[in-house]
């Protein structure tokens, strides 16, 4: 299973035009039908918001949603500990509460994350600087990650 972040799904979807790109999306809706990619609410209320046609296709192909539950909760709470996060101070250039929400998501679901958001060059030293990837290659998170290209690669599916 993999767990989209909002990123991914809309740089598919503005990159890879549905029209242009039919074979690409009938094999995402067969991972959307077969629960091989799931979105939390979280991200999917994202998506929505900056994408409605994008958001009415996925529930056209009923794309399973992960609402946050305790072990989510936990897990990010965790998350947040170790980056140094106190009261919901995030610092603007890196991670927001919905992002750790997503990066939980992953954890808890022991899936793959694919993500879109950049990797940085050098990761920061301030904890709360950083970004997604940094985030998941952090010891004690270790989530696998990858952005959307990657994932289409990994899968070795050609595209005719």
């Amino acid at each position: 299973m993999q767990v989209f972040d909002a990123s991914s799904i809309l740089s598919a979807w503005d990159n890879y035009p549905i029209d242009q790109f039919p074979p690409l999306w009938d094999w995402m809706s067969g991972l959307v039908g077969s629960e091989e990619i799931q979105i939390p609410r979280v991200a999917f209320d994202e998506i929505n918001h900056k994408s409605p046609d994008c958001g009415d296709w996925l529930r056209a192909h009923s794309v399973k949603l992960i609402d946050v539950d305790n072990a989510i909760a936990g897990q990010a709470m965790s998350i947040k500990g170790a980056l140094g996060i106190a009261n919901d101070e995030y610092h603007a250039k890196g991670v927001d509460e919905n992002d750790i929400l997503i990066i939980s998501t992953a954890k808890v679901h022991r899936a793959g994350l694919v993500s879109d958001e950049g990797r940085q060059q050098r990761n920061p030293t301030e904890l709360k600087k950083h970004k997604i990837p940094a985030v998941c290659d952090l010891p004690g998170v270790g989530v696998d990650c990858q952005n959307f290209l990657e994932f289409m690669k990994k899968s070795g599916r050609v595209f005719r």
